[in-house]
């Protein structure tokens, strides 16, 4: 909704005063069907639930209590953070005691004055949570822009210096009020709201910012799309402003680009308060239209535009069908004297419009590839008519490399979209790219910036040594760093302090444009102190909370591991290897979508989001463009492959052993040593569900891809300049690769016997409702990646088409592999932070050196290496 934001929805469903029907089914005592509301939450977008149960005819702590205890036991609701929302702090307490993993308290002030409120705090903080913080004190509830701003501050001073919180621990709720109401002095509380925002960002550094997003238009409840209209103006303008969170629907909010451009001005007049007749104008246009209308199919009728307006039209709706027609209209027509004029005239002003729109959050990343995808055929078309030496203007010259030894670039290859589209030279340098082969290709081509990227965890070090090697060269470019795996964070604790130079962490291509513009008109030096600044601050708060959680020895943690109930496998099963080749019929209903129309900057509650009237068209299209694509991979013989086994098992200590022929595959496995709040709560390894010596068990294994035939394809689209369809068929071969992983691992349940045919329904399965894991190297549970060359060696893992690369990349890149296990007490869990003891237990059982496992499980050190 909010393109190249990181808002996070909170949802507000399981609220008893927000949702009339969940308050009537916890008063009722139907928990079942309430959880249900949680899901459909978090299915609809929510990143976080918001749960109160302040009802006068309810037991709050009860219900606080069951409720919660209820959502725990759902893997799809649990994976969200939960905020315990009450105005009496015994029902937070009570909710505190509940919560798994870090909550979020909703909420705390100063009414009560500032030793109650330290009492309060003090205990959220003991129990990990995070605070909300109204910005009410003795005298009542802050509503205009000062007092809110110097409510927050105290707050902040109290939290910070007496009560030992990190700064992004708070979350100030500057109070969201209803605008709207024919009351003055009202007019102005959506601005007021607004600019606290931006003042207390600036004066609370570190801190988040949230509100009660449906409280502002309450004064035209019973009229969803004006409201549905309200929320997304505000939002798309407090988000500007340094908004994080939001409770509201996320399922209903209207898109603030398809907002009708009339509604949009009333809207935008009553939440800025730009007139005083706002409310009214909004009430009679309301009245006018009590229902939506529906646009037109679109026609031809923009080709009888003037020649430059077609060229506009075509750009901002990716229209490539007449683009060679008009190039060639525009080349004789004789008002550009040469082919690059018409490059850096129509074509560049088409794009830069189209990179703007993207800025503001007005187009979306499908649609700008389809734009940059016209820009490329219409340069295509003209090069051979361009002078020799002519050469085209630019914003800046960016290098952009996947590291070595990954093979991921759909992420890389979107940003590189986005820059062209934004007037800047790319040059790509395509994937497991080497540090030496980065720098002197940055040197030679005298380029302004370096960009890297990377999706496996090894590609986190190769991005410090890359940063090392710029710093030992004296090379003072700025560098990027990008891809699933980094994060501020990494950034700023791992790779920022071994160069001198500006370092930045840009999380989607959204950002990129921004942060590439900023870096290269730097000529102060302003941009680059602010981010040092911000990264030294990240990295003291990260230093800071390293040291609050303390670590279990990994003897202890061996004492407390978890128990496992008796073996699963009771039937005799057939060991060995075995080869599958399926078509993509076998596996398309079992994909799952979100992950795709992540890739596409898009949210991913797909099936919402298809009933969403204002959303729907956008992810339709996708979906018929992946069908499309579908069609061209049949084309192509594209099948899913890929090696399965079955294969004697037991648990050695933490290691765990398959048997082939005689001989054993060991595959050391990780133990959780990070202290528990909850005393007697087991610290898990996958070692644990696996049966000891002498009792019978097995464990599967599996490689898995859909990309053996996909090569000469992309080869095909990349010649056609037609990035679009290239990520598009490389985001479809990951989906695909994964539900043939999905659709194997129900062949293998049933072959074992933990499955009966036909007992699981698909929406169980695409949930991973079903006895089992499969977890991946490198994934949470078994964070090393080297240990794949174990599995290939088990598997003969190439006869089945894919390769690993020095860092232990599958290619093709759209592959997937792991373990199987069928226990079903097997769940899927972190690591998270282990200390030295495990680390030399681990090399010891790995037989490699201490300083390989460290440089292998880097990600997971509790402790810091060059200390040594």
């Amino acid at each position: 909704i909010f393109s190249g934001s990181s808002f996070t929805m909170i949802g507000e469903r399981t609220n008893v005063a927000g949702s009339r029907r969940f308050r009537n089914l916890i008063k009722a005592g139907d928990y079942e069907s309430a959880t249900k509301v949680a899901r459909q939450q978090v299915e609809g977008g929510a990143n976080i639930i918001d749960v109160n149960m302040d009802d006068g005819m309810l037991d709050a702590v009860s219900a606080m209590r069951r409720f919660l205890n209820q959502i725990a036991g759902e893997p799809d609701i649990a994976r969200v953070p939960v905020m315990v929302d009450s105005s009496r702090f015994e029902v937070i307490e009570a909710g505190l005691a509940c919560v798994q993993g870090k909550a979020i308290v909703n909420s705390l002030s100063l009414k009560e004055g500032e030793a109650e409120f330290l009492r309060q705090a003090r205990l959220c903080r003991r129990y990990g949570a995070s605070v909300v913080v109204m910005a009410f004190d003795e005298h009542g509830q802050a509503t205009d822009t000062e007092r809110r701003v110097a409510i927050c501050k105290r707050a902040y001073r109290l939290l910070v210096h007496d009560a030992g919180f990190l700064p992004e621990d708070i979350i100030f709720d500057p109070n969201v009020l209803a605008i709207g109401t024919g009351i003055e002095e009202h007019d102005d509380y959506a601005v007021s709201f607004i600019e606290s925002t931006r003042r207390i960002k600036e004066a609370c550094p570190g801190v988040l910012i949230s509100g009660g997003i449906s409280n502002l238009s309450f004064s035209f409840r019973g009229n969803n799309r004006v409201r549905e209209a309200i929320h997304s103006v505000f939002l798309y303008h407090a988000i500007q402003a340094g908004l994080d969170m939001g409770i509201v629907n996320a399922g209903q909010l209207e898109v603030y680009d398809e907002i009708p451009k009339e509604l949009l001005t009333l809207v935008e007049d009553l939440v800025l308060n730009r007139t005083p007749d706002a409310t009214e104008a909004l009430l009679k246009w309301s009245e006018r239209n009590e229902s939506r209308g529906r646009t037109s199919a679109p026609t031809l009728a923009w080709r009888e535009l003037p020649l430059e307006e077609r060229i506009q039209y075509a750009l901002l709706k990716g229209q490539t069908d007449f683009i060679d027609e008009d190039m060639a209209e525009a080349r004789t027509c004789g008002e550009y004297e040469a082919p690059l004029n018409i490059i850096e005239g129509p074509l560049m002003t088409g794009m830069g419009t189209v990179g703007d729109l993207f800025g503001e959050g007005k187009m979306f990343l499908p649609q700008v590839v389809k734009s940059a995808r016209v820009m490329k055929k219409a340069v295509a078309y003209l090069e051979p008519y361009m002078e020799e030496g002519a050469a085209r203007s630019s914003a800046g010259r960016i290098l952009m490399a996947t590291v070595k030894g990954d093979v991921h670039d759909i992420g890389k290859n979107i940003v590189g979209v986005v820059l062209r589209c934004n007037g800047y030279d790319v040059i790509d340098m395509g994937v497991m790219v080497p540090a030496e082969q980065i720098l002197e290709t940055a040197l030679r081509e005298n380029v302004d910036m370096i960009g890297l990227s990377g999706l496996i965890t090894p590609s986190l070090d190769e991005m410090v040594f890359v940063a090392k090697e710029m710093e030992r060269r004296g090379i003072r470019l700025p560098l990027l760093i990008g891809g699933a795996t980094t994060s501020k964070k990494h950034t700023a604790v791992k790779i920022a302090p071994v160069n001198a130079g500006v370092v930045a962490h840009v999380s989607d291509a959204s950002r990129s444009v921004p942060t590439v513009s900023a870096l290269l008109s730097d000529s102060t030096g302003t941009t680059a102190d602010q981010l040092r600044v911000e990264y030294n601050e990240i990295r003291a708060r990260w230093e800071a909370r390293q040291k609050q959680r303390p670590l279990m020895s990994l003897a202890a943690a061996r004492r407390m591991a978890y128990q496992r109930t008796a073996p699963c496998i009771s039937t005799q099963v057939a060991y060995g290897v075995r080869d599958f080749s399926i078509p993509i019929e076998a596996v398309w209903a079992l994909i799952d979508w979100g992950p795709f129309f992540l890739t596409w900057g898009l949210r991913a509650s797909w099936k919402k989001q298809l009933a969403n009237s204002s959303n729907a068209e956008r992810y339709r299209e996708l979906l018929e463009d992946a069908s499309a694509m579908r069609a061209e991979f049949e084309a192509a013989g594209v099948r899913i492959r890929g090696r399965y086994g079955t294969f004697p098992a037991h648990r050695d200590g933490d290691d765990v052993v398959l048997e082939k022929g005689g001989v054993e595959f060991r595959f050391p496995m990780l133990r959780q040593q990070e202290q528990r709040r909850n005393e007697g709560a087991a610290y898990m390894s996958l070692a644990d569900f696996v049966g000891g010596p002498g009792e019978e068990d097995i464990l599967g294994a599996f490689v898995v891809t859909s990309g053996t035939e996909l090569k000469p394809l992309i080869e095909r689209f990349d010649t056609a300049h037609d990035d679009y369809s290239s990520i598009m068929a490389k985001a479809l071969a990951d989906r695909l690769a994964e539900a043939g992983t999905e659709w194997l691992h129900q062949q293998m349940r049933h072959e074992w016997g933990t499955e009966a045919p036909d007992s699981i329904s698909l929406e169980d399965m695409l949930k991973g409702r079903y006895p089992g894991i499969r977890p991946a190297h490198g994934y949470p549970a078994c964070p090393d990646h080297t240990e794949k060359a174990t599995l290939w060696e088990l598997l003969d893992g190439s006869e089945a088409g894919v390769t690993l690369s020095e860092h232990f990349a599958m290619i093709p890149a759209a592959s997937v592999s792991g373990l199987v296990f069928p226990h079903p007490d097997a769940d899927y869990f972190a690591v998270g932070r282990i200390g030295r003891d495990q680390v030399e237990d681990y090399a010891k059982r790995k037989r490699c050196t201490v300083a390989v496992a460290e440089r292998w499980l880097a990600q997971n050190l509790a402790y810091d290496t060059s200390e040594d």
